[in-house]
This record gives structure tokens, C-alpha cells and sequence, in this order.
């Protein structure tokens, strides 16, 4: 079954020229203008990906995000960003809203969909035999759950690339532009500090759930995960 990806852009020729180059590429791909209906088809029927521009009519695309992430049912779903604008500050807004990927326009379409490929790769399935116990905290990598004390925990993507990193090495501490080379493979022009704002949100994740100082900063050097035995747990 092919992949399904819906392209929400309010400019007519950019949609064109990315429906065109997605089925193209072998992607199933649905339309969209606005935010509103953009969540019409995303309850209609399963989406794999979700493209979106940042002006869109009403509603922006940064606040379509910021919704869907509140859904459980769709808390998962990739999410790559188009837009115009090119300044740190906006790159770092449209991933707290919970973007996982973030391109300035003009792009180049070869690098556009080599990141969607990667985008749907990493969110797709995983190894069956991948299993992480730490005691408290859990990871089946094939079904993508993360339990904190018994209890599921919601994750993005990202964040769960993340966390699923720091749980493959615990207590070995990693720099920030280390953490960008491992989990968003540099495929973002980011600072350093857009690490700090995953971790923050890892980190309020896990301690909302009970598991208290888990992620560890280490001052001028970057972030560690502690094995759940050394950490602090609240019952």
C-alpha cells in the first residue's frame, strides 16, 4: 500500500508542483488549503504524513500542529513544514509546536523528498526483537510505546526519537550538537539550544508520569539519561 501524505498549501502552483513530484515518488497524496480542512481529511481517513505551510488562510500551520499534537489519535503523525520564513527563532517556534522537520522555501525537490523518506522511514515499523527494560521505564520499539511506571506515555515523533536514543545509552552523556547529528541527522539547520527544547519537553513527559530527574543536564557540556535505579521515582 502506498504511503499517504497531505499537502496543506493555499498557493495553487506550489500544491501542484508537490503533488505532482509525490505521486511522482510513489506517495499517495491529498489536498488542502486551510487548517480546517486539512482536519476534516485527517479524521476522514489514514494520513502517514502531514506537509503544511506556515500562512495558511485562518488558521496557521504552526497552531494546526500545536492541535494535532494534543490528540492522542494522531500525536504521532510526522509533520514537515514549508515556509518562508528563515530565522532561528521561527524554526525553533514551529518545532515546540511539535513540527519534525522544517524547510525554508524555495527548496530543492530532491532534497525535499529524500526528507520525507526519512520522515515516514522513522516512523514507520520497527524491528519486533527491539525491547529496552529499564525497570520503571519501558520501550517496544515495534510498536513505538514508551511506559513510565506502567503507564503510556504520548510522544511525537521526535520526542520519541529522542528519548529513544538517550534510552540506548544510559548514563553516557552526549553533547547537543551530538544529540543533532543522532536524532534529527542534521537534516535541519538548527542550534544547539533547539535540543534544549526536545529535552525540556522529554524530560516534563516522563516527570508528569512520575519519573523524576531521569535527564540529567550536565553544565556546558550537554545531557545524560540516568538509569531509572539512580533516578528519583514519585509512586
Amino acid at each position: 500500500m502506498r504511503q499517504h501524505v497531505l499537502v496543506v498549501e493555499d498557493e495553487p502552483d506550489i500544491q501542484e508542483l508537490l503533488k505532482l513530484n509525490l505521486t511522482m515518488a510513489g506517495y499517495k497524496v491529498s489536498q488542502a488549503r486551510d487548517a480546517q480542512n486539512a482536519m476534516a481529511l485527517l479524521k476522514a481517513g489514514q494520513v502517514d504524513m502531514l506537509m503544511l505551510d506556515w500562512n495558511l488562510p485562518g488558521e496557521s500551520g504552526v497552531s494546526l500542529v500545536r492541535h494535532l499534537r494534543l490528540s492522542a489519535r494522531k500525536n504521532w503523525l510526522p509533520v514537515l513544514m514549508l515556509s518562508g520564513r528563515d530565522q532561528e527563532l521561527d524554526k525553533v517556534m514551529a518545532l515546540d509546536a511539535g513540527v519534525d522537520d522544517y524547510m525554508v522555501k524555495p527548496f530543492k525537490m530532491r532534497e525535499l523528498l529524500a526528507r520525507v523518506q526519512a520522515l515516514l522511514r522513522s516512523a514507520g515499523p520497527a524491528a519486533p526483537d527491539e525491547m529496552i527494560d529499564l525497570g520503571a521505564i519501558k520501550l517496544n520499539h515495534a510498536q513505538r510505546r514508551v511506559t513510565v511506571h506502567g503507564q503510556l506515555i504520548d510522544l511525537g515523533p521526535t520526542e520519541y526519537r529522542l528519548l529513544h536514543f538517550l534510552l540506548r545509552h544510559p548514563d553516557r552523556v552526549y553533547s547537543r550538537s551530538q544529540l543533532l547529528n543522532h536524532v534529527w541527522h542534521n537534516t535541519v539547520e538548527l542550534q544547539d539550544r533547539t535540543v534544549d527544547v526536545y529535552i525540556a519537553r522529554v524530560r516534563n513527559l516522563l516527570e508528569s508520569n512520575g519519573l523524576i530527574g531521569a535527564i540529567e543536564t550536565i553544565r556546558a557540556v550537554g545531557y545524560r539519561f540516568v538509569k531509572p535505579a539512580a533516578a528519583v521515582s514519585r509512586g
